[in-house]
């Protein structure tokens, strides 16, 4: 069963995604940094994200500055979250991290170990991969990612001067392979239907989510978004519903 709606296709064509990898996969991800995660409130507001999430969320641990032991401390209690909330709990780049503390998956980037070596050390794992460009997608497929995350799509301040991409970025990226595609980067509420009508089959925010006011009502208004995209339902290559 589908944890969350499944993106439209393009007017023109219809997508088909592996049953295997969209089972379960969640369609919203609340990703972290480390301004983020040192907040005094981080936990607060994780706890509502999680719990306005659900089973259709994740919540990425991001970090390049904590030291590990407080990053694990971290990681575990988003983990005994999903117990009463269902919501996911993935760990970026750091594999190691994420088995010690038994996440449902790691994110790994240009700066990880492949996703080719991370299957060998943690065949059972979920991995997902940080994708720029279609060759980078078409890599990462290859190489078994359960999903990519796809941007950036619009401007954040992350990537300051860097142009905006627009859907038309996400539209080539699924076209080029059937892995889901989670669109990250600058994306609002408003945004998401037009990236779930290019194919989209999931959304990403940072600042979207944590410098609301209240993030788990922005959590809740970014799944609205999502429900209410009016998107027709991916067919399979063949035609069938999924």
């Amino acid at each position: 069963m589908l944890t969350g709606r499944a993106a439209g296709p393009l007017p023109s064509e219809t997508y088909s995604v592996r049953d295997s990898k969209m089972v379960d996969l969640p369609v919203l991800h609340a990703v972290t940094t480390d301004q983020i995660l040192l907040r005094s409130d981080f936990l607060a507001r994780a706890i509502g994200v999680m719990q306005a999430l659900g089973d259709r969320g994740a919540v990425h641990v991001r970090s390049r500055l904590i030291e590990s032991v407080d990053l694990y401390e971290v990681t575990c209690r988003l983990i005994n979250l999903h117990v009463e909330t269902g919501c996911w709990c993935v760990v970026n780049d750091r594999l190691d991290l994420a088995l010690a503390a038994k996440a449902h998956g790691v994110q790994l980037t240009g700066h990880s170990m492949t996703i080719e070596d991370a299957r060998k050390v943690a065949p059972k794992l979920k991995l997902g991969a940080s994708v720029h460009d279609v060759p980078e997608a078409v890599r990462a497929e290859a190489a078994g990612a359960d999903w990519c995350v796809a941007g950036h799509v619009f401007e954040t301040e992350s990537h300051p001067g860097v142009p905006r991409r627009e859907t038309m970025f996400i539209s080539d990226v699924v076209r080029s392979v059937v892995t889901p595609v989670i669109a990250i980067g600058g994306i609002l509420p408003e945004h998401v239907p037009s990236l779930l009508h290019a194919g989209a089959y999931g959304i990403a925010a940072v600042r979207g989510i944590w410098e609301a006011k209240n993030s788990a009502d922005a959590a809740v208004s970014y799944l609205s978004a999502y429900d209410g995209n009016g998107a027709p339902t991916v067919s399979s290559r063949s035609g069938s519903a999924l």
